[in-house]
């Protein structure tokens, strides 16, 4: 169902000249959005329509497996395949993943998981400091979060410059010595996507900022040398009692190694395409969406085969899946064969190398699969981050077997996680218990204070 600002952009498509009625979206549209639309009618239209893009797959169903492998952490409770940036702010208000305002006194989720999600966050880091910002509690800025992924996420207010507002990826762009106004302007196209679509931690000696880990190069093998550098870890998975990492959607450093990368394509030559509007005027289309609906636009200059494009996609997507799950595979039976082997009264000592293969391997397997499109942005990548976590995993299991014969132990217990519902069990989650409370908050905190915009799609 469109919301009121769709349909009030499909009544204003006519508008092509640089002038603006703003009464005719009155008490709707704020100054600026209406500037904006005026501005920049055909990219304003494009952008609204990424409300169409409400579907998402809840991808715990589809991998009970995952369940496992992220228990202790948030994620385990609920994950969902990305929606179109007018659900920004909804689902990261939904989610279970964000939960509830917490007890006074006590810290709850840090409001840095806001910062990609509205270009309210840089303005409120401005007004709190960075740390400032970060060190406030998730639920007490939700009251401040009034607009989804905008125009000034990417853009110098009122223009159609690009610009990096986020200070995390300021700072990342400056340890590599590459700072933004000194890329050229396909980097910088893909720089402003990528200061949201990339991986990054929050730092626990800074208040919880967000910190891009890019010190010693940004793949997957110089990140984790920076972590275990810094002995850093986000939890103790509760089962093996591994320091886990968790990588968030790294496409940015994905696409930097690839083909398309060399070849000067970035993020916005395929997702971004340049179209035309009814007068004839061309524009970038900012319904950031899946290249190949777009073939003419976005890939026929370097590919002459629509088809030929789509049987390569599905082979590396089958690829990686295949691996992928293999990986989830071992993971689960390393995670509960660590468990047997301390159970038994293993030591540190003794467990420390089995310990760390899992941390290496399932870090790469997240390396891979946080990645949103790794089969379209860098399939071979993918590939050997999924051989790599095998040969790692493998070794864990190698190690474990020989800890548990040491200690004669005959039998691991492995739960049935064959649904999404048998594996929450088997880590001891009720949903049902979280969807309520969460319920609870949406209706006392969410519906009475925060903006609609939080509601989006939830109506």
């Amino acid at each position: 169902m469109k919301t009121w600002l769709t349909r009030a952009l499909f009544s204003v498509t006519a508008l092509t000249s640089m002038t603006f009625s703003a009464s005719l979206l009155a008490d709707k549209l704020d100054a600026i959005q209406a500037k904006d639309m005026a501005q920049f009618p055909a990219q304003y239209k494009s952008w609204a329509a990424t409300e169409e893009q409400a579907e998402r797959e809840d991808m715990l169903a589809n991998y009970p497996a995952n369940i496992i492998l992220w228990a202790g952490s948030s994620f385990a409770k609920e994950y969902h395949s990305p929606r179109g940036h007018q659900f920004a702010v909804a689902d990261v208000t939904h989610t279970l993943r964000t939960g509830v305002t917490p007890e006074a006194g006590t810290k709850g989720l840090s409001a840095s998981c806001w910062t990609c999600k509205t270009p309210d966050a840089p303005r409120l880091m401005k007004e709190l400091g960075v740390k400032g910002f970060s060190a406030k509690n998730f639920t007490d800025l939700g009251h401040e979060v009034k607009s989804v992924v905008y125009c000034t996420d990417c853009h110098v207010k009122g223009s159609e410059k690009l610009a990096l507002p986020r200070p995390h990826a300021q700072d990342a762009m400056n340890k590599v010595h590459l700072p933004f106004d000194k890329q050229d302007i396909n980097m910088q196209g893909a720089q402003v996507c990528g200061q949201c679509h990339v991986s990054y931690y929050f730092q626990p000696e800074s208040s919880n900022k967000v910190n891009i880990p890019w010190i010693f190069g940004n793949d997957a093998d110089t990140i984790e040398k920076y972590y275990d550098t810094r002995r850093f870890y986000e939890w103790i998975h509760p089962i093996s009692k591994t320091p886990i990492l968790k990588a968030r959607h790294p496409e940015f450093e994905h696409w930097s190694r690839s083909n398309h990368a060399k070849q000067g394509v970035t993020c916005i030559t395929c997702h971004m395409p340049a179209t035309t509007d009814e007068k004839g005027n061309e524009y970038t289309d900012h319904k950031v969406g899946n290249a190949l609906e777009q073939f003419d636009k976005a890939c026929s200059s370097c590919h002459g085969s629509k088809s030929k494009i789509e049987t390569a996609l599905e082979r590396d997507k089958k690829a990686i899946d295949s691996a992928a799950r293999h990986v989830e595979g071992l993971l689960v039976k390393a995670h509960y064969e660590a468990k047997a082997a301390w159970v038994a009264g293993a030591s540190w000592p003794i467990m420390n190398e089995a310990i760390m293969a899992i941390r290496h391997a399932q870090w790469r397997w997240d390396f891979a699969m946080a990645s949103h499109g790794l089969y379209a942005h860098n399939p071979q990548e993918g590939i050997a981050l999924l051989n790599k976590a095998t040969e790692q995993a493998e070794h864990a299991r190698k190690q474990l077997a020989e800890i548990l014969s040491m200690f004669e132990v005959k039998d691991v217990y492995y739960p049935d996680i064959s649904t999404k519902e048998k594996a929450h069990e088997a880590i001891g989650i009720s949903v049902e218990e979280l969807t309520k409370e969460k319920q609870a908050f949406l209706k006392e905190e969410v519906d009475k204070n925060w903006s609609p915009i939080t509601k989006r799609g939830y109506e």
